[in-house]
């Protein structure tokens, strides 16, 4: 890990999603920050702007180009990163399918449940041997959050279902027919492939965290193809809500007031901090150091 630039004041407020997010005239005074993490790079520089008077950070989950596959990417680095700038909330885009004949292709959700069915190869955890956290996600998204994004969507024109379970297969191969009747007869609402474990470590990393998912298709098992031509045509159509919706979103938010998420570590370490690694403390102060008093 080098030695970086940091802003001189906290970068409060982030944006997890597409490039397209953050190509916006509204937009100003731009600034890229390469950063270093003990897990690695993130998956792109970031970029700070100003939007609604408020300076936020936008990554780019897939990296520029969409060049990262989803097990591949670093959300370990991702999320560290954006600690580091100071984040205490992290608003997230994703594209999804729909399990459910009313959630229609050019709505937006906001779930409010998370369904992690990736296969346990991702990196996880910031909390592994040395130092150990059981974190409560039992609800895994941030509500407060959740109910300023839906307000955000509504006031701009959007179609939105404020709540729905999303399931997070591996990818990147779409599910097969068999998979998508099983997930739908399980009580899943949406499908896609990246917000487990970033939801979880955003968790960890004490942010308030929720995601705006735009449907792009019905799942296979509406008994037609999923295409990666009809996933990109219906997000683009929709990326102009995207971004009028995260501006109203940003618009409204308080990036100081508390959410449960901001103490989410209080009671959840479990090692004696005295028995705590010294390297391993220095590697993890960005995420440890309120509940230690570092």
């Amino acid at each position: 890990m080098t030695e970086i630039d940091l802003p001189d004041a906290p970068i409060k407020i982030a944006v997890i999603g597409g490039s397209g997010l953050y190509n916006m005239p509204e937009i100003t005074d731009l600034e890229t920050y390469q950063i270093d993490t003990p897990f690695g790079v993130p998956s792109a520089d970031i970029t700070v702007g100003t939007l609604r008077g408020k300076r936020v950070a936008f990554l780019p989950r897939h990296g520029v180009g969409h060049v990262k596959s989803p097990a591949s990417i670093p959300q370990r680095a991702n999320i560290y990163a954006l600690k580091m700038l100071g984040v205490r909330f992290c608003l997230a885009i994703n594209a999804c399918g729909s399990l459910r004949e009313d959630y229609a292709p050019g709505h937006i959700v906001v779930p409010d449940q998370l369904f992690d069915y990736t296969i346990g190869t991702r990196d996880r955890t910031f909390f592994e041997d040395g130092i150990v956290a059981h974190v409560s996600v039992a609800q895994p998204f941030d509500d407060v959050l959740r109910n300023i994004m839906a307000d955000a969507i509504e006031a701009v024109g959007g179609v939105v279902h404020s709540s729905g379970t999303f399931l997070i297969e591996d990818g990147p191969r779409f599910a097969t027919r068999a998979e998508s009747r099983i997930f739908r007869n399980w009580g899943c609402d949406i499908i896609g492939m990246t917000t487990a474990p970033e939801a979880f470590l955003a968790r960890e990393a004490e942010m308030a965290y929720a995601t705006m998912a735009h449907i792009t298709d019905y799942d296979v098992w509406h008994d037609h193809p999923v295409t990666v031509e009809m996933v990109t045509a219906t997000f683009q159509r929709n990326i102009t809500l995207a971004q009028q919706a995260l501006a109203k979103a940003v618009e409204i938010l308080d990036a100081d007031m508390v959410t449960p998420s901001h103490s989410a570590l209080d009671g959840a370490i479990m090692t004696s901090q005295d028995k705590m690694p010294a390297d391993l403390i220095v590697r993890l102060k960005p995420i440890i150091g309120r509940t230690l008093g570092l």
